[in-house]
């Protein structure tokens, strides 16, 4: 299994904190985790709020867990809400279904890894994030046709 290496996830978090500050948003925390589930590196913006660690790797966590987008795990979410609190349980809350959470996948389509971010909307998290992976060289996968 290939994994998203360091000096990528270190690209990849530093740029999307790079969109956050470019687009005005609120101070993010940004989250990258290997095939595997492991954190590969958190970074997160002075003045970042103190739970947004945690949610920035619950949507990591969660996408991989799965292996769907945070936009589809969202959608999913809200046509079987106690399959997802049930799934919310078993992974002692580690599961946020929402945007802002993408697969990471190589050239070849493979998941290497996972990004999460938190701090703005979810709307925004993810508009930071998908330009992120790109400049990795990797394509990040929400749920939604990119």
């Amino acid at each position: 299994m290939s994994n998203v290496l360091l000096e990528q996830a270190d690209r990849i978090a530093d740029e999307a904190l790079k969109q956050g500050r470019e687009r005005g948003f609120a101070p993010l925390t940004v989250a990258v985790m290997d095939a595997g589930g492991h954190l590969v590196v958190l970074k997160r913006a002075d003045n970042s709020g103190i739970m947004r660690p945690q949610l920035a790797m619950a949507k990591a966590w969660g996408v991989l867990g799965m292996g769907l987008g945070g936009r589809e795990l969202a959608r999913r979410a809200q046509g079987a809400p106690a399959f997802f609190a049930a799934l919310n349980t078993i992974s002692d809350g580690r599961l946020a279904p929402v945007a802002g959470g993408a697969l990471i996948r190589d050239a070849a389509g493979q998941v290497i890894g996972s990004i999460g971010i938190s701090g703005d909307t979810s709307d925004n998290d993810e508009l930071c994030l998908i330009p992120a992976v790109r400049a990795a060289g990797l394509t990040p996968d929400t749920g939604d046709p990119l």
